[in-house]
């Protein structure tokens, strides 16, 4: 797969994603939404960052066996709870997709929601790739 990333000068700069992805590839995987489960199905983690670690390595974890790597994500949504709190975490979340994710940045929204299907979630991740 290759992956423009596109980020026009007329736009504010970005910060933790791209404006827009351009990839080319044979193969497009759809990501469903992953939160903070566990294994045996139970949410974990109490903060947001310590949920959003898990919903992300959930999220890789499902791109990885679908035969795909971080560098192919094209695009991401994140659904939250508290945006203000997202936000406050912003620079911690960041670090996080960082170390889990690279510096790849996909297409990304962050959207607020009244709650998630896990009562306990606070975030929920889903996104697509373009694999070769």
């Amino acid at each position: 797969m290759t992956a423009e990333r596109v980020n026009p000068p007329d736009l504010s700069p970005p910060a933790g994603f791209s404006h827009a992805v351009v990839a080319t590839g044979s193969r497009v995987v759809f990501l469903a939404g992953q939160t903070a489960l566990d294994g045996d199905g139970k949410v974990t983690g109490d903060t947001l960052p310590e949920q959003f670690t898990r919903a992300l390595t959930n999220l890789l974890t499902a791109l990885r066996a679908a035969g795909g790597t971080p560098a192919d994500l094209t695009r991401v949504t994140v659904y939250a709870t508290d945006v203000a709190a997202y936000r406050e975490h912003a620079g911690e979340l960041g670090r996080v997709w960082r170390d889990l994710a690279g510096r790849d940045y996909p297409a990304m929204a962050v959207v607020e929601v009244v709650r998630l299907w896990d009562e306990e979630a606070m975030v929920e991740l889903d996104g697509f790739a373009v694999l070769p």
